[in-house]
């Protein structure tokens, strides 16, 4: 197993004094695809958003490559760059495809726009999109606008070698795609990790087992806010554990609680 890249340590976090996540562990190690599945409503998003620095949690700590972080990821100006791809791509809709994969560059660096157009491009053809820059996002397809959204994360500045994203955070990245659409974005997830694009390591929130099977090295599965079980992607099929046997059964019965049932 490589190093730690991320680790969580006892954190929670309540929401209307309604307990999320309970003095939730959990460790993201260097190079890994890590699944994080369970029931609607377990804290699945709240963990990328705590690891995003997008939200801080009410206890607990959080280690960055073993470097204590605490507050926001705004407060942090030297902080690791960690991307994340939201379930619904999270597109700016009044700017073109152009503008939405190079918004941090044209935001925040000194490149020139011309510079800045070539490196979108290449991110579009990492993704299989080439030809799309001058697009709005209103012309383009569900499974389009996710591949774009990863264009996005992937990006980097090449005259900062701190703007290389070290993870990427995937939240539901197959919702609401047809099973063809799925696949090809689940291709593109392995594929990304093993391209040059400076980022071998990703966790993955997923309900879609199709996904999780394809796009998992570790999955964990979160319910009650705790981490009820973790293993490889091919122990799903060997374990014992009765609430995953229930999730992957999609049964009624069983300890995992059945919500307007």
């Amino acid at each position: 197993m490589n190093s730690p890249l991320i680790e969580l340590k006892g954190i929670s976090k309540k929401f209307d004094e309604t307990p999320i996540l309970d003095e939730i562990d959990l460790t993201v190690y260097d190079g890994e695809a890590l699944v994080i599945i369970g029931p609607s409503g377990t804290g699945k998003s709240t963990i990328l958003r705590i690891i995003a620095g997008l939200l801080a949690p009410d206890s607990g700590d959080i280690y960055i490559k073993g470097e204590h972080r605490k507050g926001l990821i705004e407060e942090h100006k030297n902080a690791m760059n960690i991307s994340m791809v939201f379930q619904q791509a999270a597109l700016f809709d009044s700017l073109t495809v152009d503008e939405n994969v190079g918004f941090y560059l044209y935001q925040n660096s000194r490149l020139s726009q011309e510079k800045i157009r070539q490196l979108v491009e290449e991110k579009l053809e990492m993704v299989g999109l080439p030809g799309t820059a001058d697009l709005s996002p209103a012309q383009l397809s569900g499974g389009m606008k996710k591949r774009v959204s990863f264009a996005r994360a992937i990006m980097s500045n090449p005259e900062d070698s701190q703007s290389c994203p070290a993870a990427i955070l995937y939240d539901e990245p197959t919702a609401g795609l047809d099973p063809i659409a799925s696949t090809v974005i689940e291709d593109l997830v392995r594929d990304l990790q093993g391209t040059n694009t400076g980022c071998g390591t990703y966790v993955m929130v997923s309900h879609q087992e199709s996904t999780i099977r394809r796009t998992a090295d570790r999955v964990i599965f979160l319910y009650g806010g705790k981490v009820q079980w973790q293993g490889s992607v091919e122990e799903i099929d060997t374990t014992d554990h009765p609430m995953v046997r229930q999730f992957f059964s999609a049964s009624v019965e069983g300890p995992i609680r059945v919500i307007g049932g």
